[in-house]
């Protein structure tokens, strides 16, 4: 065993005992102070070991993808690689989901209490719900809304509603919406990665992206949806930079005025772009008109919702006085605000934990060439970090960030492209995800 693999396997050791740690310490204070508001700390679960039908189908992707997916992705054309990545993905996700049955596991997800389908009746004249919005987003006011539509902007429940307007009514339709959406997410974090690094390195990240533990999550949840539309801001502005293409640096605006508008955190996805811009200085130095159609882009959204009514900063200056009024106002900071890192561990993996040892390793100095492709993608993964972590220390996510944090552990993972043997920690992915989704049964 090589000195650099044993390192590696310290990195995923130190990754499992911050998981075990948080169980335990998590454990000792529901039981005591009941103050956590989770019963299987630091996940937002419940113990339930379970097989379901979903469980053959996944046993065979997730076998598929160690076995055979780091060498289809290295063979694959390009464009037929991304369509492999998109259908994979999905593929996992739904089998996974399906482990708990198509009931369970996809249509009911997003009618319970706190979820957006169940106010879709109030948005029956869009402008007038529009300008009144902020009036319901804090407890006590009349008919406030639920948690998940309080807690993010108007375009997260849009979405739905316009759903249902269009035919495609029910949990089915929306639970299918935010998996098949939400798979392409990998797509657009490669096409950054081939944009940005190098081809072969998103090669390597491919079968990562898809075997990836965030998918016991992403099957079903609209914040696997928020995950695509934030990825494919930055995708696309990576090729907007790169290509010197005006078109898409007007839909990365779009995409990330959008974005912001899904979820008040993914603003801090302005971070990992300025990575991407810094990434592309000189594509940009040579046409920085480009930033006018980005901009031009990204305006469209914000201007759309304030002239309908809807206020941005006043609506999340709401929405903190909401969270503190309610559990997120008791759960203690000082737990969550190291066990949250447990959960982001739980939803990448081992591999990433790894994998970001080896980007460390790849920013310090040292003798020895470094190669330019390595150090550009771990200069993306650690504006991903550095973002994360801007979240946590926020404390507007005490538990639950398995679920919130699916756009930032996308960009993570392609730290899994560094690990010279990708097969054994692919397994240990699969493995994790497995466990996970059939011994607890996730919910929000």
């Amino acid at each position: 065993m090589t000195r650099s693999l044993r390192r590696d396997l310290y990195a995923a050791g130190a990754a499992a005992l911050l998981v075990t740690a948080a169980v335990l310490v998590g454990r000792h204070i529901q039981d005591t102070r009941h103050t956590l508001f989770v019963h299987w700390p630091p996940l937002f679960a419940d113990w339930d070991p379970h097989l379901g039908p979903g469980t053959p189908a996944a046993l065979a992707v997730a076998a598929a993808t160690a076995a055979y997916g780091p060498a289809v992705a290295a063979r694959l054309p390009w464009r037929g690689l991304l369509a492999a990545a998109w259908a994979a993905a999905q593929a996992w996700i739904v089998s996974l989901a399906l482990v708990d049955g198509w009931h369970q596991g996809i249509a009911v997800r997003l009618t319970t209490r706190n979820e957006y389908l169940r106010v879709i009746g109030r948005f029956h004249d869009i402008p007038a719900t529009l300008r009144d919005f902020t009036h319901h987003i804090v407890s006590g006011t009349p008919d406030p809304w639920p948690a998940h539509i309080a807690g993010h902007p108007p375009a997260a429940t849009l979405t739905f509603v316009l759903l249902d307007r269009i035919g495609l009514r029910g949990g089915g339709w929306a639970g299918m919406w935010c998996i098949t959406v939400g798979a392409t997410g990998c797509v657009a974090v490669l096409n950054a990665l081939r944009a940005l690094a190098d081809e072969t390195l998103a090669r390597r990240a491919a079968p990562f992206l898809v075997l990836a533990p965030a998918a016991v999550w992403q099957g079903t949840s609209a914040d696997g949806y928020f995950a695509a539309a934030a990825a494919w801001s930055l995708g696309l502005l990576a090729l907007a930079l790169t290509r010197r293409s005006h078109g898409y640096a007007a839909a990365s605006g779009l995409l990330f005025g959008l974005t912001c508008y899904l979820s008040y955190g993914l603003t801090l996805f302005a971070l990992i772009g300025g990575a991407v811009v810094a990434l592309a200085r000189r594509e940009l130095r040579e046409r920085p008109a480009l930033l006018l159609s980005l901009f031009a882009g990204l305006a469209v959204f914000p201007v759309a919702f304030t002239l309908a009514g809807f206020d941005w900063w006043h609506a999340y200056h709401l929405l903190v006085t909401r969270y503190y009024q309610g559990i997120g106002g008791t759960r203690p900071y000082g737990y969550w605000v190291w066990a949250n890192l447990a959960c982001t561990v739980l939803i990448t993996g081992p591999a990433t934990a790894a994998g970001l040892r080896r980007t460390t390793t790849t920013l310090l100095p040292r003798t020895g060439a470094r190669r330019p492709a390595d150090l550009r993608l771990a200069l993306l993964v650690t504006a991903a970090l550095l973002a994360l972590l801007v979240a946590d220390l926020s404390g507007m996510s005490k538990a639950e960030t398995e679920r919130i944090w699916l756009p930032f552990a996308l960009w993570l993972l392609p730290a899994c492209a560094l690990l010279p043997r990708p097969r054994p920690w692919l397994i240990a992915q699969a493995i994790l995800a497995l466990l996970l989704n059939h011994l607890l049964l996730t919910g929000w």
